[in-house]
């Protein structure tokens, strides 16, 4: 959520900043909203506040008169009480607007953020060569002659999107998953395995409601009355775990990471770039998040980027960071870097991890903040998350990187241990 008076003080340049995304004459509309609304506020505020002054006045005069055995000239303090009621509740009414319609602003994308879409996206590094295969063979095929994934029964059991890791397909998700583990802890962060299900204020703090509210899966408000749904993605666990906490100062930053299934209505993707584990309503991550001091967020930004991309040219895939451009990038985020991996049979990237720093927007909106030493004032904290990784989409990456003449896919040499072999083989 963005800051009323920043807003207030600057209006050109939160404009300009949200022109990057929206289009200025719906930008123009809605802070034009948003100032009468806040105005609206202010004014209701001085209001209470003075009729609220005026009644201690008039009681006091009144408990003076009657201790004095005068009859007061005042009415009796219950007088103005339906009055002082309804400014209030109009004043709740005003603020709960005021709260929808900032909610639904997007974050101020940072000033080396440009507008636009995919097309304006830059890449900033590139690591190594796509790989040279003379008769390139997708991962769904690879999976499926080397009995990886059972695509068919997983649609059994789950319908559309939904598939079934088996044998050595499994064991290497899982290899994946560990070493992963294994390498964000040794970057110095705690690892979390937060619940699956979350009240829907997790979502909001996030900044994924209400705009995409749709987006994942509910339960019926019979079975879960607060609001509750399957997590899309653990940052929204990490976060949520912190809402209306003051950090220590002193523990700043604070480095937090979880593995968990992601759940998440996708659109059926037809494209052949989106076949197999690429896309799909179930999947396995581990993602790494931040809360910083502000000034500490743009050197956390620079290490997890780096960090991501170490896991990355650790299994010696050819891939290449690229910063998105501001209507690419999630609405809660000032900035967004994606790591994305080279896919042979497309020949295109896929992003398997966005590193983003969302500034104060997500702390803002859930109360997140720290308090300076020696100092009664609060202040909003910085959040940076980050996948590390998603494994759904380096599987196909190694399948189809690694894949040999012979039908064979060479074993990422850090994963061997764990599978006991240095390559998967077809069944014979």
């Amino acid at each position: 959520m963005l800051d009323m008076e920043l807003i207030r003080k600057d209006r050109d340049a939160v404009a300009t900043a949200l022109a990057k995304r929206l289009d200025p004459a719906e930008v123009s509309r809605a802070l034009d909203e948003l100032q009468q609304l806040d105005q609206q506020r202010r004014s209701l505020i001085t209001e209470i506040d003075g009729e609220r002054q005026r009644r201690k006045a008039e009681a006091r005069a009144y408990a003076e008169a009657k201790r004095a055995g005068r009859e007061p000239e005042v009415a009796t303090p219950e007088a103005g009480r339906k009055q002082l009621a309804e400014l209030e509740a109009e004043l709740d009414e005003v603020q709960a607007r005021l709260r929808d319609r900032m909610s639904e602003l997007p974050n101020l994308p940072a000033d080396d953020v440009v507008p636009g879409g995919k097309e304006a996206n830059r890449v900033v590094r590139t690591f190594g060569e796509p790989p040279a295969i003379e008769q390139v063979r997708d991962h769904v095929e690879l999976s499926r002659a080397l009995g990886l994934v059972d695509h068919e029964r997983g649609v059994k059991l789950g319908g559309s999107g939904f598939w079934m890791y088996t044998g050595l397909g499994a064991r290497l998700e899982w290899a994946l998953l560990n070493w992963l583990i294994e390498q964000n802890i040794a970057a110095g962060y705690e690892f979390l395995l937060p619940p699956h299900l979350l009240l829907d204020s997790a979502g909001f703090a996030a900044g994924q409601f209400p705009k995409f509210y749709d987006d994942v899966y509910h339960l019926d408000r019979q079975s879960a009355p607060r609001g509750q749904f399957l997590l899309p993605t653990a940052e929204t666990a990490i976060l949520g775990a912190y809402q209306d906490e003051i950090l220590d100062t002193g523990k700043l930053p604070l480095k937090a990471f979880a593995y968990t299934p992601c759940y998440r209505r996708e659109a059926a993707g037809s494209h052949s770039d989106e076949r197999g584990t690429v896309r799909g309503h179930q999947f396995n991550k581990v993602e790494i998040f931040q809360f910083t001091l502000p000034e500490q967020a743009d050197a956390a930004l620079t290490a997890m980027v780096g960090h991501v991309e170490s896991l990355v040219e650790k299994l010696g895939l050819h891939h290449q960071t690229s910063l998105l451009a501001a209507g690419d990038a999630s609405a809660s985020m000032k900035k967004t870097l994606d790591i994305e991996v080279w896919m042979p049979s497309t020949g295109k990237y896929k992003e398997v991890s966005s590193v983003s720093w969302a500034g104060d927007y997500q702390a803002r909106r859930a109360a997140i903040r720290y308090r300076e030493p020696g100092g009664k004032q609060t202040r909003f904290v910085h959040t940076l998350n980050g996948s590390a990784l998603a494994t759904s989409r380096l599987f196909p990456a190694i399948l189809e990187q690694f894949q040999q003449a012979d039908g064979s896919v060479l074993i990422p040499e850090v994963l061997r241990d764990r599978l006991g072999t240095d390559r998967l083989t077809p069944a014979r």
